[in-house]
């Protein structure tokens, strides 16, 4: 079975750090996924192309252009998100805000992301949790545990570096290839049948027979 993987990258050079941690990121989880006897379809997503036309939409109301649309449409049927983004004024960037800023609120409810930064300086690297990880978390989206920050001084064969990126692609390949759908595993349409914790009882049958002493 093939899954799909959206990798977003927010870098503005070419070529850039940016997509640099994204292609090492990407290659790492379809290796993950491989790993799981699975293979996973990448796509790209550079952000600087798309500059123009998420201008338009901001400025019309939010009514996204036909790129735009199949983009966010790429990412509602995707199973698994790598969003990197560089930082600036010690925050994922503007260009990154803005993509953001434009997807449909319960678009990413339940998709596994794995969230990077780029900086020249590793001072910036709790960017991923005070700005990255809250943005997702907001958008209910599941977060893996391992974040990855690389700064100008990580290229070129930092060992932590590739251990980062090896643990995180192993985090989003795991729920990328789960067998269900929805946050960490759980069913999302509310079947029972499909739940990996069996039957639920309605609370008001937990408290029946009990006098609240």
């Amino acid at each position: 079975m093939s899954r799909s993987v959206v990798v977003i990258s927010a870098g503005l050079s070419q070529p850039s750090s940016t997509r640099l941690l994204a292609d090492q990121l990407a290659d790492a989880t379809r290796a993950a996924v491989g790993g799981r006897g699975e293979s996973v379809d990448l796509e790209f997503v550079e952000l600087r192309d798309l500059a123009v036309e998420m201008a338009e939409s901001l400025v019309s109301g939010g009514r996204p252009t036909p790129r735009l649309t199949a983009v966010h449409e790429q990412l509602a049927a995707a199973d698994g998100i790598i969003a990197v983004t560089p930082v600036f004024t010690a925050s994922y960037s503007g260009l990154f805000k803005t993509f953001v800023d434009l997807l449909d609120k319960d678009s990413l409810t339940g998709k596994p992301v794995l969230v990077a930064a780029t900086a020249g300086t590793p001072r910036h690297s709790l960017v991923l949790e005070h700005a990255m990880r809250p943005l997702f978390a907001y958008l209910r989206a599941v977060v893996v545990p391992t974040a990855v920050f690389a700064a100008t001084e990580d290229f070129g064969g930092d060992v932590d570096l590739e251990r980062r990126v090896h643990r995180a692609a192993g985090e989003l390949a795991a729920l990328v290839a789960a067998e269900q759908t929805g946050v960490a595993g759980f069913a999302p349409t509310g079947d029972e049948a499909s739940s990996p914790l069996g039957p639920v009882t309605d609370f008001s049958e937990l408290l029946r027979g009990h006098d609240g002493g």
